[in-house]
């Protein structure tokens, strides 16, 4: 049997709040048995869990994609090398698609974001008659898909 991992141990070790921990749980992203106290008390192999949540919402993975990974991976047993490999192909794609978006934010810190305000003396070349304030509120060369 793996070595059991009180709730705070988990914590400390995978820098999680204890919060955050028990709000996994409830989603259904980790599973924690009771000690005959009721303490929380997780395998040891939930540091690995934890550390995928954590780098799964870096990437940009809803908490609901990130239970869909979860479930594909085996239950009662630490995931293996092989494991982590079939769920990490998914996020190369997720990840090149990050990569774009936030080049195409940086360009946008350089020119005109869409705002629509004309109060640059660029923005009547770059948005002439607010052409974009009429596609919508908001930053339109940032939310628009390029």
């Amino acid at each position: 049997m793996d070595e059991m991992l009180a709730i705070g141990d988990v914590a400390q070790r995978s820098g999680v709040a204890t919060s955050a921990l028990r709000y996994y749980e409830d989603r259904g992203l980790i599973a924690s048995e009771r000690a005959p106290s009721g303490h929380r008390l997780y395998p040891r192999w939930t540091l690995r869990q934890v550390a995928f949540i954590v780098f799964a919402q870096r990437v940009g993975f809803s908490l609901d994609e990130i239970a869909g990974e979860l479930a594909k991976l085996p239950n009662g047993r630490a995931p293996d090398a092989s494991d982590w490999s079939k769920l990490s192909k998914l996020w190369t794609t997720r990840i090149d698609e990050r990569i774009a978006e936030l080049r195409r934010l940086r360009k946008g810190l350089t020119v005109c974001i869409g705002c629509g305000c004309l109060s640059l003396g660029k923005c009547r070349f770059a948005n002439p008659n607010d052409k974009m304030g009429r596609e919508g509120p908001g930053p339109r060369n940032w939310v628009r898909k390029k």
